[in-house]
């Protein structure tokens, strides 16, 4: 792997210029939001006041529109995580022929523009609404195919990474039960392509607008709209704020991949699951 690898001056070049691109961005958008009307010195007046009690009305439909995005991302990881994964794992085991059909319906998706999806999940929404209310956490349904492209890559390529087949059979013959097998052996194994997907989840969630704003819920892109409507300085310092959020979550989450995957083998071990499962 060394030979193919690039020479450390390289990947400090390549590191430097994609953190530049990354940058030139963020550092733009936060002297835009310390600007001062008269041209004269930077002032952090626009922060404060975003924070203000007193405007606390003023900017509620981003804090609205903020609570409601990490209730459906939430939910949304939550689909992931207990229906799709589980579909995924069965049909590596059980249905392998099945994979390829399975891998186009999933990656469907991303083919489709979000209008054409909402024009075809208008109708279902109108049933959810008369079930189970109008609420905007009922966006995941929605979320959960919107993410099916993302997700599905990188769980599966954590799958083709072990082998699950032969942990399966092996935790079976020691006695453990199919729950057991997929929470305790199989998932363990998995853990880096289930922090993956859980983190595109929520970004996806985090800045999805179309889908929101068609079938008329708050979220937080259509907060910001709103706010931007009204103080584009705001705006700004609330898109800031956000990715700052985007930012802490991927480290929070890279740090909880790094600590669970040095113990996943003893974790993984059928025998050791065996062990626990009787205790």
């Amino acid at each position: 792997m060394s030979g193919i690898a690039p020479p450390p001056a390289v990947r400090w070049l390549i590191g430097v210029v994609v953190g530049l691109v990354f940058a030139v961005p963020f550092v733009a958008t936060f002297l835009f939001t310390l600007s001062s009307p008269d041209g004269s010195a930077p002032t952090f007046e626009r922060w404060l006041s975003v924070f203000d009690p007193a405007n606390a009305s003023r900017y509620a439909p981003i804090w609205t529109g903020l609570g409601n995005s990490l209730i459906l991302a939430g939910v949304t990881v939550l689909i992931v995580l207990f229906l799709f994964t589980p579909t995924m794992v069965l049909v590596a085991l059980k249905f392998p022929k099945l994979r390829r059909g399975f891998e186009f319906l999933a990656l469907l998706p991303i083919t489709i523009p979000a209008i054409v999806l909402v024009v075809g999940l208008a109708p279902i929404y109108l049933q959810i609404g008369r079930t189970l209310g109008t609420g905007a956490w009922t966006l995941a349904f929605a979320y959960g195919i919107l993410v099916l492209p993302f997700t599905y890559r990188s769980i599966q390529a954590s799958i083709d990474a072990v082998d699950v087949k032969i942990l399966a059979e092996a935790a079976r013959t020691l006695g453990a039960g199919w729950f057991t097998v997929l929470a305790r052996v199989i998932a363990p194994n998995l853990r880096q392509g289930l922090l993956a997907a859980s983190l595109i989840s929520v970004a996806v969630v985090l800045g999805e607008f179309t889908i929101a704003s068609l079938l008329n819920r708050q979220v937080l892109q259509t907060g910001l709209v709103v706010i931007n409507r009204q103080d584009a300085y705001a705006a700004a310092i609330f898109t800031l704020l956000a990715l700052a959020f985007a930012f802490v979550l991927l480290l929070i989450i890279g740090r909880a991949g790094r600590v669970g995957g040095s113990v996943s083998p003893r974790t993984a071990s059928p025998r050791r699951t065996l062990r626990r499962s009787r205790s």
